[in-house]
């Protein structure tokens, strides 16, 4: 991923997107073309720079006879995404643009033996189940056993051994006090979800810069 210096973020930046999305795009090569597939992942540090990923793929998709006992795999993590229309900026001259947050992970991925495909759900659907105040958790144990045996057999866990973390918020970080209010007070009228979270974004950005040149957010 081509990442412009002025909306470079951290590693740790990076990881907070992953663990909050925890859903992307899983590609890896194959004779013909790259084969991908969209599905939610779990992250794990494995230390301070070691970091691996788990997601599962259905046995009747074939990106996993690519994956086998390893290969090269990409996975691209993006959040919210708005259009930005150079009116909102009050000053003649401007271009319009697209905003996005992205994080690409770069490893070598392997299929993992069928015997832990149960200990993985249930990892990954307490992650999720976590995530929604309000109800009690499910959880595997409401499956008939049988049913479970059979939702498992059809299931196919990989590992991502992650080797390169880049990650960008693309949130015009090089204009300037001005352009950016216009930019958010555009996005906030704006209907759809993704404009918002993109204005939320911008203003965290701005507060911050305005902060470390000692003036008032």
């Amino acid at each position: 991923m081509y990442v412009h210096p002025a909306f470079q973020t951290t590693r740790e930046r990076g990881l907070d997107l992953l663990r909050e999305r925890a859903y992307g795009t899983f590609a890896v090569p194959t004779s013909a073309a790259p084969s991908a597939v969209h599905l939610p992942f779990l992250t794990y540090e494995d230390g301070k720079d070691t970091l691996r990923i788990e997601l599962h793929v259905a046995r009747a998709n074939t990106i996993h006879t690519h994956v086998g006992d390893g290969c090269p795999a990409l996975l691209m993590c993006t959040g919210p995404d708005a259009y930005i229309s150079p009116d909102w900026y009050g000053m003649p001259n401007e271009v319009p643009t697209w905003t996005y947050t992205a994080v690409h992970l770069t490893g070598t991925a392997r299929v993992l033996p069928a015997a832990v495909n149960q200990d993985h759900v249930d990892r990954m659907v307490a992650y999720f189940e976590e995530r929604m105040p309000g109800k009690a958790p499910w959880t595997s144990a409401r499956l008939d056993p049988s049913r479970m045996a059979m939702m498992m057999k059809a299931i196919v866990t990989i590992e991502m051994r992650v080797e390169g973390v880049e990650a960008q918020l693309k949130l015009i970080q090089h204009k300037d006090e001005v352009r950016h209010r216009g930019a958010i007070g555009g996005l906030r009228r704006q209907p759809d979800a993704g404009s918002h979270a993109i204005a939320d974004l911008m203003q965290e950005t701005l507060d911050t810069r305005l902060t470390a040149q000692g003036s008032t957010p």
